[in-house]
């Protein structure tokens, strides 16, 4: 085909589809690395849904009243990384799809939030992009209820495929959503067949569709290569009053030469003699990454197509008396009086210092904060009373209304740290979810996601040590906390009284680049924190609670409630004329982000150096060395009252003192 000749025919559909494929095949072969069967399958419903369905526009990526688009199948990222090419994302040019899976590229080997415009979530780990688009279609019914159809009325796609619906995280999901009746969320799952392994049939024999009936779904079957019929199901996922499954009868690799159909398509490079092949098929006589003119104009002109939607929305949005504050919110900036309550609070808690759980000072921390930052919105893993995560008289977000700022998430920690995500990254929410700390082990992947993207998402996990006591080890996290902590772009708060509590609630309020661990205790705790400060000392992340009296010996380390059993042990230290300092350790990650001359000066370098913490030690040497004592857990835990744990493991201000003076 000429190239004037490419130009003036206009574009059908089946070759807007097969720029995909080449695409896909082209940018997989050119890194020897990636996945084309998927993108190769899905390329006829995903030109269906970009050029008849989806709200966008490529001009302006971040558009609020935007639909979004959740790769959650992310290995097929060439998918993704084509239609964003196609339709004219400034940032997807041919260079960066030629650079597929390279260093330094924005074409990553599973779409990476933050990399490239376009790019909703990071998705990859199978059933997460599923799951967190729970959250994005939460936020628009709420932010919908909140600030009227006018400013908001968008829909979430996901392209889905077997390996996201295998994946339990998948179940959580699509139970919540089908409880909620989260109409706006619309699943396009790729029936393939097809596994790594072969066939789906080797490892499961689910009927997804009557699972996701099951769980309160609307359901259609259509084939995934008739354009027509896509286009049917389409428009009738739309009109529908709950979510909806279409499942996309595919061929992995769809065009391919003699590989249609294979699992061999799925997860590596087709080789250069079957993309020949599969040209000639195609009848694509293009170079690598080159796209005839028509195929071009046809899909940047569906890349602008949302144009003239975006530019009224904005009309709308300025003539609205609520744009500013919809503007904040959206940007994630937190209201100018954000903090006058907390603050206050905290001022008066100095002076009557109560003795309290952290959860407690947690949910109090909430009760001051609730009103005044009113993008919170917050939820426990079918654990409120416990997590003290509800503030009297919320209404609940639940269908049909959601106006609501409280989700009942049911027994689902994954599914629930996966919608946070969700709703953090869709904005104008702040998400905020409970449970018990032991339990952030089934959260892990959600957490470990939202630190990656960098989130402003908070997760408050009580019951935080051996200190929870009759529920026994199988509740009693020891680990937990090192495990946590090896998460990079998490902060992980331990507070040690209510003032530093309410110190963490602040700071995760005020970072907006990374999720927030609050690890709360169970069990009352004395107040530490008896002077008032006008800095937020927690947000140092280590700080000389108390200092020696006379030139310091030994520098005890604490954290939550082993600090005022630190203090204890100073107190014997010092009787025997031993000059000791105590060192608050709310947040280890935020201390060693502090100059190396504060970290030097609080660590006490020169002194015997203690740590205690009801936890593994993994992670203090840090701050005590090689030589340093640690007096703390080695194993799990058992059934008991508190008091008696702490004694029965050796947490005590007896084994502090006897560490340091082992050591001197």
């Amino acid at each position: 085909m000429t190239d004037a000749k490419a130009v003036s025919e206009k574009a059908t559909p089946k070759q807007m589809a097969d720029a995909i494929r080449v695409l896909a095949m082209d940018g997989v072969e050119k890194a020897k690395s990636g996945h084309p069967g998927m993108p190769m399958g899905m390329a006829d419903v995903a030109t269906v849904l970009f050029s008849k369905f989806l709200k966008f526009d490529a001009s302006r990526p971040d558009w609020a009243d935007r639909d979004r688009f959740i790769l959650s199948a992310g290995h097929g990222s060439m998918l993704l990384y084509a239609l964003l090419h196609l339709t004219g994302y400034k940032a997807a040019t041919k260079e960066e799809l030629s650079n597929f899976r390279q260093w330094g590229s924005k074409t990553a080997g599973h779409p990476e939030y933050g990399h490239m415009p376009g790019v909703e979530v990071t998705t990859g780990p199978l059933g997460q992009g599923l799951a967190t688009s729970v959250g994005f279609a939460l936020a628009e019914r709420h932010l919908a209820a909140k600030y009227g159809d006018d400013l908001v009325d968008h829909r979430t796609w996901v392209v889905a495929g077997d390996g996201c619906l295998m994946e339990g995280v998948s179940q959580e999901a699509i139970a919540l959503a089908g409880r909620l009746k989260l109409n706006k969320l619309h699943v396009l799952w790729d029936d393939n067949d097809i596994t790594i392994d072969g066939k789906v049939a080797l490892s499961d024999a689910t009927d997804q569709k009557a699972r996701f009936k099951a769980a309160g779904w609307a359901v259609k079957a259509v084939d995934g290569h008739d354009m027509k019929a896509i286009k049917s199901a389409l428009a009738w996922a739309i009109k529908q009053d709950k979510p909806t499954l279409i499942a996309c009868k595919t061929k992995i690799g769809k065009g391919a030469a003699t590989m249609e159909g294979s699992h061999k398509t799925h997860g590596a490079a087709l080789g250069a003699a079957e993309i020949a092949a599969t040209r000639v098929g195609l009848s694509w006589d293009h170079e690598p990454f080159e796209m005839p003119g028509n195929v071009l104009s046809a899909w940047n002109k569906v890349g602008r197509r949302g144009a003239k939607a975006r530019k009224a929305w904005e009309a709308r949005l300025k003539d609205s008396p609520q744009a500013a504050d919809f503007t904040r919110a959206m940007k994630g900036e937190l209201p100018d009086n954000a903090f006058d309550k907390l603050d206050a609070k905290i001022a008066e808690l100095v002076e009557t210092q109560p003795a309290q759980a952290t959860r407690q000072s947690s949910g109090a921390a909430l009760d001051e904060l609730f009103a005044a930052v009113p993008e919170l919105v917050g939820g426990s893993a079918d654990l409120t009373g416990s997590n003290n995560t509800f503030v009297k008289d919320t209404p609940i977000l639940d269908a049909p209304t959601y106006e609501g700022r409280y989700i009942n998430y049911g027994i689902r920690e994954f599914g629930m740290a996966a919608a946070m995500n969700g709703l953090a990254l869709h904005g104008g929410v702040i998400p905020y979810g409970g449970t018990f700390m032991v339990f952030s082990d089934y959260s892990r992947p959600a957490i470990r996601l939202g630190a990656l993207m960098g989130v402003r998402a908070i997760h408050v996990l009580t019951h935080d040590s051996i200190g929870l006591g009759e529920d026994g080890p199988t509740h009693q996290p020891v680990e937990h906390l090192a495990a946590l902590r090896a998460i990079p772009n998490l902060l992980v708060f331990r507070p040690a009284d209510t003032i530093e509590a309410m110190e963490a609630w602040k700071i995760a309020l005020q970072t907006k680049d990374a999720p927030s661990a609050l690890c709360l205790s169970r069990q009352k705790t004395a107040a530490v924190r008896t002077v008032a400060s006008s800095e937020n000392l927690a947000a140092r992340g280590a700080y000389e609670l108390r200092a020696a009296n006379g030139e310091a010996r030994v520098t005890l380390f604490a954290t939550g409630t082993e600090v005022p059993l630190a203090l204890e042990a100073a107190d014997r230290l010092q009787a025997n004329n031993i000059p000791t300092r105590v060192v608050s350790v709310p947040c280890f990650e935020l201390f060693f982000q502090q100059p190396k001359a504060y970290q030097d000066a609080v660590i006490g370098r020169g002194t015997v150096r203690i740590a205690v913490e009801a936890a593994i030690q993994q992670g203090w040497e840090r701050f005590i060395g090689e030589d340093g004592g640690f007096v703390g857990m080695t194993g799990f835990g058992a059934s008991a009252p508190a008091e008696v744990l702490y004694e029965k493991f050796g947490i005590t201000a007896e084994a502090v003192v006897a560490a340091a003076k082992s050591r001197l």
